[in-house]
């Protein structure tokens, strides 16, 4: 069944809906967010941060200047500006949200790997690491402008797209809400076949889901996917897709 479980795999990688199974045999199924996505929400979200620096500085200024408290508004600046740039995120992304504005407009939201809210440590650790994210810096040290080179490179070498802070913190920043799989079955064949071998329920799904999504592809990509199966289904091409076809309808309707 080698090829029918690199069908399952090729499956998985059609988009970023992940199905998670729970120690409890419940599964739950993340659209995972990928890095243009999470790199949109984290301009926007150091713009605001710039913003709310800039105009507390403006205030301390001014209040310093009034009250000839210079050292006091530098003690009261270093405070804010330190709370602004570490302690934003922690505390929007451990609250009821699980999201700072910036994911929030882009429609996302940070989860335990389970689909959980994540809790306020977990808060504290990935968005504290996201110092070790943001090298190699421009200039300055971490005082510099980050590149988040080395957030993008875990990004992409990792299967639900997690930096250094989500793996650190068992986290995935997702998608808020998961729209509906579009689903345009064919016809069914004309009879169902009862598959030769015992199918995981893994498998099961996988079968069903092509019964279900064939009428969105094309008749060569249908006996491409039908292909990898062909050890279940004893047949390549068109005639491939015919028993898939079949093995589901008996699946859905027949067992």
């Amino acid at each position: 069944m080698a090829d029918f479980q690199m069908m399952e795999e090729s499956a998985g990688r059609i988009d970023t809906l992940q199905a998670i199974e729970l120690a409890e045999g419940v599964e739950v199924r993340l659209r995972i967010a990928g890095p243009l996505q999470r790199g949109t929400a984290l301009a926007i979200d150091l713009g605001l941060q710039l913003v709310l620096v800039i105009v507390i500085s403006i205030i301390v200024g001014i209040a310093g200047w009034s009250f000839g408290a210079g050292t006091v508004a530098q003690g009261v600046w270093y405070l804010t500006s330190f709370f602004v740039w570490w302690w934003f995120p922690v505390f929007f992304e451990a609250s009821s949200w699980g999201a700072t504005p910036g994911k929030r407009a882009m429609g996302l939201r940070v989860v335990q790997t389970s689909g959980a809210p994540i809790t306020f440590a977990q808060a504290v650790v990935r968005c504290f690491l996201r110092v070790a994210d943001g090298m190699p810096y421009l200039g300055g040290g971490i005082m510099g402008l980050p590149t988040m080179g080395f957030g993008l490179a875990c990004c992409l070498a990792t299967k639900r797209f997690q930096r250094l802070g989500d793996l650190a913190a068992g986290t995935v920043v997702i998608y808020d809400k998961v729209l509906p799989e579009p689903a345009v079955p064919a016809p069914p064949p004309m009879a169902a076949a009862r598959p030769v071998v015992a199918l995981r329920p893994e498998e099961v799904r996988a079968v069903v889901a092509f019964r279900e999504r064939a009428g969105l592809w094309s008749e060569g990509r249908r006996a491409e996917i039908a292909d990898h199966a062909s050890e279940l289904t004893g047949a390549k091409g068109s005639s491939g897709v015919s028993r898939m076809m079949a093995i589901a309808h008996w699946l859905q309707e027949k067992r």
